[in-house]
């Protein structure tokens, strides 16, 4: 196959990155660490139809964010993120759905010495397939362990690196040895870009209940406030309504005064047992009912037969 001129290239690729910058008003900017070309022509096949990926040098991509500001100033708030070793996945799609997907495909791999970790890897207590021979290995590293029928025995559950720090080589080559891969690694999201705004993809995360959520307790905090300071608001209206209607009804049961929405509490202060005989049927019909239920549950009871053996077998 005749390799393409380069120049045929980069005006192929230019071409392609305008397009979908025109195209596409969503993007991803995804971090493509420790992503081979086979991982990555499988994440592009599960979004195909749905989002389009493009990776290329970060010089060319400003280049290309440059050449379309005048058609379209927001793209510069792309340019301070294209940083390091980054990508680009177009959509027109629902932002979160087009996440989900990235965030599920990805591949585990062994650790190797000089990578950065991205998670607390921790080794469990267990019985090892490595002979005792391999003892002052462990002891290298500080793990208790322990010789059970021939085999070396981790004794307890040992953190052995810590999220951020350096895969050094002694730790690659004990997790190779326990047949441990403890990364995965596939395509990060980095920053996400919507019309003009570039943000963290946690906000994705933000459901419509927690911000229902998060709305009502701001309303509730409000008319606390408008409350206690007397300051009368639109939150603290309903409060402040009810408040006001429970001093009327006090004073109208402590004097003569009388309106409609106070006679039931006159009724009742003048002769409570009348409210008493509304509520008296409820108790004996429950108890009624209880004897029933008994009977019920005594009729369903079996009585215990003669051939049952009472507990004791037949050697007893």
């Amino acid at each position: 196959m005749v390799k393409e001129d380069r120049k045929v290239w980069k005006a192929k690729f230019f071409s392609k990155m305008q397009r979908m910058l025109n195209e596409y008003p969503k993007l991803f900017l995804v971090g493509a660490d420790n992503v081979g070309s086979n991982q990555m022509q499988k994440i592009r096949i599960s979004l195909r139809g749905e989002a389009e990926i493009l990776m290329g040098k970060n010089t060319m991509m400003k280049k290309v964010i440059r050449g379309c500001l005048e058609n379209n100033p927001d793209l510069a708030a792309l340019l301070p993120y294209v940083v390091e070793n980054v990508g680009f996945v177009f959509t027109n799609l629902d932002l979160s759905t087009i996440k989900d997907k990235l965030c599920e495909n990805k591949v585990k791999a062994p650790a190797k010495a000089g990578a950065i970790s991205n998670l607390d890897v921790t080794i469990p207590a267990q019985v090892t397939t490595m002979g005792p021979e391999k003892t002052s290995f462990f002891q290298a590293l500080q793990i208790p362990t322990k010789i059970t029928r021939g085999q070396i025995e981790i004794i307890n559950d040992i953190q052995l690196i810590k999220k951020g720090d350096k895969v050094g080589a002694s730790e690659a080559t004990l997790l190779n040895m326990l047949n441990i891969s403890p990364f995965s690694y596939g395509l990060v999201v980095k920053h996400v870009y919507d019309s003009g705004s570039v943000f963290d993809p946690e906000v994705l995360d933000i459901k419509p209940a927690d911000l229902r959520a998060k709305f009502a307790a701001g309303i509730t905090n409000i008319a606390c406030i408008s409350l206690a300071i007397g300051y009368p608001t639109v939150d603290s209206a309903p409060h402040s309504l009810a408040n006001g209607f429970k001093n009327l009804l006090a004073i109208a049961a402590a004097t003569d005064i009388e309106f409609e929405q106070a006679k039931g509490v006159k009724e009742f202060l003048k002769d409570p047992s009348k409210f008493a005989v509304a509520a008296a049927p409820a108790a004996p019909a429950a108890a009624a009912a209880a004897p029933k239920a008994a009977e019920k549950k005594k009729e369903k009871t079996p009585e215990p037969s003669e051939d049952e053996d009472m507990g004791f077998g037949l050697f007893d």
